[in-house]
């Protein structure tokens, strides 16, 4: 009898414990870094650090950090999930002195997708920022859209695109960016010159574009430099 009520009350204490596991497990999942819960975090947002002098950063909303891990130079984290409503949006130094860099005032719609650039140089005083918004209407079936970003400060005479040796973009400047254009699905070698100049700066031999898909090229870096600051582009899909 006593090794009978021994056994159920191990057994009582055992569910209790995975009780208590459990919601802790549902807890964690539905919250992220900030404290923000899932329900709340209805936008899409995605930072990329083009900063070469800047070091890492992070991104506080509401005066509360968002970010586990810092924005590093050239690394791309990809999409993370942020409130819509809440405000001010910062970018501030992973440094121990948290020094404010950016701040951002945009307006952000519940399920939307944004990217926010982070570009220029502490050196000469030019760190600054440029906001896109990701999304746009559905293709037309049997085609996906690309647009293209120009975020390279020694490009500011323009760049064009070609795609497959078409013209797809004409003299995007620093700090532009052109609408989405449709394309149809395939593989797409992807150049990018200067604008007036035949001279291949960067090259994106394979592009797939995908049915219904989204992309953004994007071009970063500086022509003048031959280390990871180097002028090149690169590809992000946004949908």
């Amino acid at each position: 009898m006593i090794h009978r009520n021994n056994k159920s009350i191990s057994t009582f204490l055992f569910s209790i414990a995975a009780c208590v596991l459990f919601l802790s497990l549902m807890s964690s999942c539905g919250k992220q870094a900030g404290g923000a819960s899932r329900t709340g975090l209805n936008v899409q947002y995605h930072v990329l650090n083009l900063s070469p002098d800047l070091g890492p950063v992070t991104l506080f909303i509401d005066f509360k950090t968002v970010n586990q891990i810092p924005f590093v130079f050239n690394s791309d984290a990809g999409y993370f999930y942020v409130p819509s409503l809440d405000t001010p949006y910062q970018v501030r130094s992973a440094l121990a002195s948290g020094t404010p860099i950016l701040s951002r005032d945009d307006i952000l719609k519940s399920t939307g997708k944004y990217t926010l650039y982070i570009i220029g140089e502490v050196g000469n005083h030019s760190v600054t920022s440029l906001f896109t918004v990701d999304t746009s209407t559905m293709p037309a079936l049997g085609r996906g859209k690309l647009r293209f970003v120009n975020v390279s400060p020694t490009a500011a005479t323009g760049l064009d695109v070609y795609a497959n040796g078409t013209l797809a973009f004409k003299n995007i400047v620093y700090k532009k960016f052109s609408d989405y254009i449709e394309l149809p699905i395939g593989n797409y070698d992807l150049q990018v010159t200067a604008t007036g100049s035949g001279g291949i700066l960067s090259e994106q031999p394979i592009v797939t574009i995908q049915d219904g898909k989204l992309y953004t090229l994007y071009a970063h870096g500086y022509s003048t430099r031959t280390d990871t600051a180097a002028f090149t582009t690169s590809m992000i899909t946004n949908r």
